[in-house]
């Protein structure tokens, strides 16, 4: 026995003797060794950085399949500029405003991003960045130039597509589906902040379907800490492998530049506008003629609900609507659709909104304490397209 454990001691001394010359002499052999974060990366879509050893990951391949397809967007829109400075008071800015003499017509100019979704010269961008412009020129990062139009907005989502006028054939994003996104997953924000040319931004998805944040009338935000600023929007927000995965909208600041906290639509939100602009000019949207309200705890106490029961109760139903022809009651309790849970009254008509017209919905419910299920036949949104 003894015997054995001198053979076990000396192994030992020998090996430890080894590693220490290596790590002494030779530790880039270590590196190339050890570590298993090649095999993950490749996994994840990226690969080791070229001549920089096999340990350190780089998104240069995503990054050079999305970056040719986001542009820059510079608008220009006229507005009056007083010649004097004008009261506080509204009515007295207004009326003074609209006097002749009074101001000048001032050519301003602004800037942001948008991302080419097809190949004849469609691009995808935020509403806010071309509202009310005059003239659009747009700018791709092979130093080609277009003046471009737009072809249709939704404002519901601050959604905007534009036409170039003549370059055709065109670099265009290859769109994936937000529904593989995990909170976790690395993402990449493309755009034009501050002007300053194409820059690119990496973080990863820090929450999914965020909404009451008032920014939109329909809210289903992936939000990320990519850096996004000011001329980020309408930019592209792609996952590892270049793929887009949302239009880059807004920001959380307090400053005007990033602080972690970035909002992006996402791409599954922005085809469905997108495909509806392009073939009718605006967007049609599900609807079905209820007054939802939130269940308080109050409410859930009156209607002997459990403390998961969850749903929207129904406070109103229109006449002869969709979901009065479905069979829908004031008091019921909508807490699902097509299987999908609803939690509040922004989720709800958010989710009746994203579906077709004339498509049969599954509703279910709560009656009098007792489960259902109503098969409602979604009608449009008055007032819809524009």
């Amino acid at each position: 026995m003894r015997r054995y454990w001198l053979i076990f001691a000396q192994a030992v001394t020998v090996c430890l003797a080894i590693l220490f010359v290596v790590t002494t002499l030779r530790p880039d052999l270590l590196r190339l060794a050890g570590p298993a974060s090649a095999p993950q990366a490749a996994a994840a879509g990226v690969r080791p950085a070229a001549g920089s050893g096999t340990g350190v990951v780089s998104y240069a391949d995503g990054v050079a399949r999305a970056a040719p397809s986001v542009v820059n967007v510079y608008t220009t829109k006229h507005v009056n500029v007083p010649l004097i400075p004008l009261p506080d008071d509204p009515v007295l800015r207004q009326l003074f405003g609209q006097m002749p003499g009074m101001s000048r017509r001032q050519a301003s100019t602004s800037l942001g991003s948008g991302v080419i979704v097809s190949q004849d010269g469609h691009v995808l961008t935020n509403y806010h960045v071309v509202q009310a412009a005059d003239a659009i020129e747009v700018a791709l990062t092979d130093g080609r130039r277009d003046t471009a139009k737009v072809v249709g907005a939704d404002p519901d989502t601050d959604l905007a597509v534009l036409k170039l006028a003549t370059l055709r054939e065109l670099p265009a994003a290859t769109l994936a589906s937000d529904r593989g996104l995990r909170v976790g997953d690395v993402v990449l924000a493309i755009g034009n902040p501050f002007g300053v040319g194409q820059t690119t931004t990496q973080g990863i998805v820090s929450a999914l379907g965020r909404n009451g944040l008032g920014l939109n009338t329909y809210e289903n935000f992936i939000q990320t800490d990519a850096a996004i600023n000011p001329g980020n929007s309408g930019g592209a927000l792609v996952d590892a492998e270049g793929r887009l995965v949302g239009i880059n909208t807004a920001i959380y600041s307090e400053s005007g530049g990033s602080m972690g906290i970035g909002f992006a639509t996402p791409i599954d939100i922005a085809r469905r506008v997108m495909d509806d602009i392009v073939k009718t000019g605006g967007v049609k949207r599900g609807w079905l003629g209820v007054e939802p309200q939130d269940v308080t705890p109050e409410l859930a106490r009156a209607f002997n609900l459990g403390a998961d029961a969850g749903g929207v109760i129904i406070a109103g139903v229109m006449r002869d609507g969709p979901a009065a022809r479905g069979g829908l009651r004031v008091g019921d309790i909508v807490q699902s659709i097509n299987g999908k849970r609803m939690s509040d009254t922004a989720t709800l008509l958010s989710q009746i909104a994203q579906l077709p017209p004339g498509e049969r919905a599954t509703l279910g419910i709560l009656r009098s304490g007792k489960s259902a299920e109503l098969a409602v036949v979604v009608g449009a949104r008055p007032g819809l397209p524009r």
